[in-house]
């Protein structure tokens, strides 16, 4: 976490939401190209008996392929002699060629249909194995990426490996087998001529060697804008509110303008480089076929060869540079492909979530006992943000922190929960370190009622669902209930089957948190953490609110952050927390009567309410 002090990060269901403005990180080179293929190939997995089928179906469409020119020249042939027409030959010359071009159709269409499925499973199971991936890497890794960027590795650059797999595979197969076959059948037909027509060879070795080092950087910067951009669009929508609000509206246009501009920039310089491949490969092509002609020509007037094996030859020396043709028409595909993938195994090997040790244990019916002892932690090892914090909290107590922002109050939640791990100290529920216990039976342990919540498309009976899955229509109800959301649900043309907008769009912030707190009342917690449950509630619902809450803390630890003084007044301990430290706790009276801290914030809180 890159951060000179703690931010107020808004947490997503349990998981961290990065905040503020993160910093885009340089364009790095591209990995192997030849290490990225081999772990791309692992992926082909139980593809790979369907993969030799189509291959043996590629082998037969490419010898279809290579029977073509030679049946071209034995027709030629049987009309080119000096005393009469072969008919007999021409003839099944003829239906050979016929027959070739049906099976040739047939094939190609057969690889074509084979191939799409081929395709279409890998980069489903390539996008599973991600998606997967990204629910085990630590939060510390949502906290330094944009969610845009990584969104757009999971649609954009898979997308870009689905295309690459879909139509390069059967092209660069068939090339190989038609680019050995036609170099073979040249030699038979024609030694000397197979020398004039390798000419071009080392001038098209040279060619796409030069202009593959140049795109494949371009290419793999362009996938890296092409995340920018999505993320500077992801969070301008997302937080369209906010720009409507202040009007920057021109700003954002600003700043999606220059983004869009260093896309558009490093997607141009791409295009023309692998752009200039397939005109400078005409050229070349044509000397070489222009090489063979005169070459062949001289050769039949000496009568060394026949005009029909000239005929095939020059089919066979087109049918050599095929494949590299292919490989031009297909470059910026298969740069892309590659730089797609190498950005998604860049994800795929992200260091994961320390796992639990062999030792631990399930956290089964929890007291609640929590203790800090001498706890430090820093995001960074250099920027500490709690400094020997220790404090206990009872079985059943609120425990109520307040502070200043960036004191580290959701710094000691994110401990308590295990988002991340402190750096010295410990922490303990019912006497045993946390470290001890599996991750998940902690954190199942923990509702949170959160200030800003988040809602799922969907409805609203599954979003309160959300807290237990296997919860009953009528528990649902009556969590609805006890936190008086069911009256605003009831209203609804749906009710409980209203489909909700993107994060509850369609509802007001006050309704939006009334449901974050079914859901918490749902997942009945043993430890319960409150972030601002009511900040976004008017006092009217405040009020319906905190009796609901005082019904769920009863028997459960809690701890509550509030900025809002007058709700935490009941509270069995409140902490002040600034810089990092505990610098008063204690009960609301005692702390009052120490006219601290503590005091002061009451006293400016007043101030404020007198002037409102």
């Amino acid at each position: 976490m890159t951060q000179s002090k703690e931010t107020e990060r808004p947490m997503l269901n349990g998981v961290m939401r990065p905040g503020g403005h993160q910093r885009r990180g340089p364009v790095v080179k591209p990995k192997n190209a030849k290490g990225t293929l081999k772990r791309l190939w692992l992926f082909f997995g139980k593809e790979r008996r369907l993969l030799l089928l189509i291959f043996l179906f590629i082998i037969l469409d490419s010898v279809l392929t290579l029977a073509v020119p030679y049946l071209i020249g034995v027709s030629i042939d049987s009309m080119s002699s000096s005393s009469k027409v072969n008919f007999g030959m021409l003839e099944v010359a003829i239906a050979s060629l016929a027959a070739a071009y049906f099976m040739d159709a047939f094939l190609t269409f057969l690889q074509g249909w084979l191939m799409a499925g081929v395709s279409g499973r890998i980069v489903m199971s390539l996008r599973r194995t991600l998606f997967d991936k990204l629910q085990k890497l630590p939060i510390s890794f949502f906290d330094t990426r944009q969610s845009g960027e990584i969104m757009s590795r999971l649609t954009n650059d898979i997308d870009n490996v689905s295309t690459t797999i879909s139509q390069s595979t059967t092209q660069l197969m068939s090339g190989l087998i038609v680019l050995v076959g036609s170099f073979v059948m040249m030699v038979v037909l024609s030694p000397l001529l197979t020398l004039a027509s390798l000419i071009t060879v080392p001038m098209v070795f040279f060619l796409t060697r030069t202009i593959a080092r140049k795109t494949s950087v371009l290419f793999k910067s362009q996938q890296v804008q092409l995340g920018n951009l999505n993320s500077q669009v992801e969070e301008t929508i997302s937080g369209w509110n906010v720009v409507k609000a202040f009007n920057h509206e021109e700003k954002a246009i600003k700043e999606f303008d220059e983004v869009n501009q260093k896309l558009c920039d490093v997607g141009l310089k791409a295009q023309i480089w692998s752009g200039f491949l397939m005109p400078i490969m005409n050229v070349i092509n044509n000397v070489g076929f222009a090489m063979v002609a005169i070459v062949g020509g001289i050769l039949a007037v000496k009568s060394l060869i026949t005009v029909g094996i000239i005929a095939s030859f020059l089919s066979y020396s087109r049918q050599f540079v095929r494949p590299l043709n292919d490989l031009a028409n297909i470059f910026n595909t298969l740069q892309s492909g590659i730089a797609g993938a190498e950005r998604v195994f860049e994800v795929l090997d992200e260091q994961e979530e320390q796992p639990d040790s062999p030792y631990a244990v399930a956290l089964t019916n929890p007291k609640g006992h929590v203790v800090f002892e001498d706890v430090s932690f820093g995001y960074r090892m250099d920027v500490p943000i709690l400094n020997h914090i220790s404090f206990s909290s009872k079985e059943g107590s609120n425990v109520a922190l307040v502070g200043p922002t960036g004191a580290g109050k959701t710094t000691i939640v994110n401990l308590l929960t295990r988002f991340y791990d402190v750096s010295a100290g410990k922490i303990t529920i019912d006497g045993r370190d946390i470290r001890e216990y599996t991750r998940d039976s902690v954190r199942s342990s923990f509702g949170m009622v959160l200030q800003d919540t988040y809602l799922f498309s969907g409805t609203i009976k599954e979003n309160i669902r959300y807290g237990n899955i296997d919860a009953t229509d009528y528990e649902v109800e009556a969590a609805a209930r006890m936190a008086n959301a069911d009256v605003f649900i009831r209203r609804l043309p749906e009710q409980y089957e209203t489909q909700l907008a993107e994060n509850g769009g369609n509802l007001s912030q006050g309704q939006r948190q009334l449901l974050a707190i079914a859901r918490a009342i749902l997942a009945n917690p043993s430890i319960l953490i409150l972030d601002e449950a009511t900040s976004s509630i008017d006092t009217r619902t405040e009020l319906h609110i905190q009796d609901a809450l005082l019904n769920i803390m009863k028997g459960r630890t809690s701890f509550i952050i509030a900025h809002r003084l007058n709700t935490i007044r009941d509270a069995d301990t409140i902490m002040v927390i600034d810089h990092g430290e505990i610098t008063e706790q204690g009960s609301h009276s005692s702390l009052l009567a120490k006219k601290g801290a503590y005091y002061n914030m009451i006293h400016q809180q007043k101030q404020s309410s007198a002037l409102e």
